[in-house]
């Protein structure tokens, strides 16, 4: 795939989407997970101020939802590049595709650079995001932080252990995920009308596209804070970083 001559006439920039907008049922949280307190200020204010390190970030946006009553911090917590966009949607894909329609109205080319960061994922470092800025800034899809499934994986039926399946080759999808904005919107809409049914992250529209994304070695520390216990872990983890 090659990019069209206008698009290689002008610099390609870097946009950061984050999704924001999610319940987070599985986390147990009385609110919704990524506003849950962590190591003293809400999870995803930790994620936005690591994308914020990350120099080569012209400018990022948090969708949220329209009807979110979140009281979000003020300066110097929040990062002055970041503005924040009512778009949500019902689902996290809902989100995505509704936030890269609204950079798009806001002047974000096409052949831009947008990664996508799941605002659950608070211990992404700006080392990590500029590697996957490294990797994929020269290459014709983009691609997303992952890392080789480690452990025996297990098909489950009826609570039992139905199969071992095979683990080589195998990656667990991390984000950030980046993408061109134009061509992870095309790879998007055809599934507009049902519900975007079948995305599970951007990478999977790219996929189904017809593009094969690069996976960047990511970190075990970039996990989606998804469950009960690990609002403790992460609270560590960011606590270890100060000491």
């Amino acid at each position: 795939m090659t990019q069209p001559e206008s698009d290689r006439a002008s610099p390609s920039f870097c946009y950061a989407l984050v999704p924001c907008a999610g319940v987070g049922t599985r986390a147990g949280s009385p609110q919704a997970k990524q506003f849950h307190p962590i190591a003293g200020q809400p999870m995803v204010m930790h994620t936005l101020q690591a994308l914020a390190g990350v120099a080569r970030i012209r400018q990022g946006w948090v969708v949220e939802s329209p009807d979110n009553g979140f009281d979000w911090p003020a300066a110097p917590a929040w990062p002055s590049r970041f503005s924040r966009i009512a778009c949500g949607g019902a689902s996290r894909a809902h989100s995505v595709f509704n936030g890269l329609q609204a950079l798009r109205a806001q002047g974000v080319q096409d052949h831009d650079w947008v990664l996508v960061h799941d605002a659950a994922r608070c211990l992404v470092t700006a080392a990590m995001v500029n590697d996957l800025i490294d990797r994929c800034m020269s290459d014709a899809v983009g691609g997303l932080l992952a890392l080789p499934v480690p452990d025996t994986l297990k098909a489950a039926a009826h609570g039992r252990v139905a199969a071992s399946v095979e683990r080589a080759d195998k990656w667990l999808a991390q984000t950030p995920q980046m993408f061109r904005l134009g061509a992870l919107l095309s790879a998007m809409t055809p599934f507009e009308a049902s519900g975007f049914e079948g995305i599970t992250d951007e990478a999977s529209a790219m996929e189904m596209a017809g593009h094969s994304p690069l996976l960047v070695h990511g970190s075990a520390h970039n996990f989606k804070v998804t469950y009960p216990p690990d609002f403790a872990l992460a609270g560590a983890l960011l606590q270890s970083r100060t000491i």
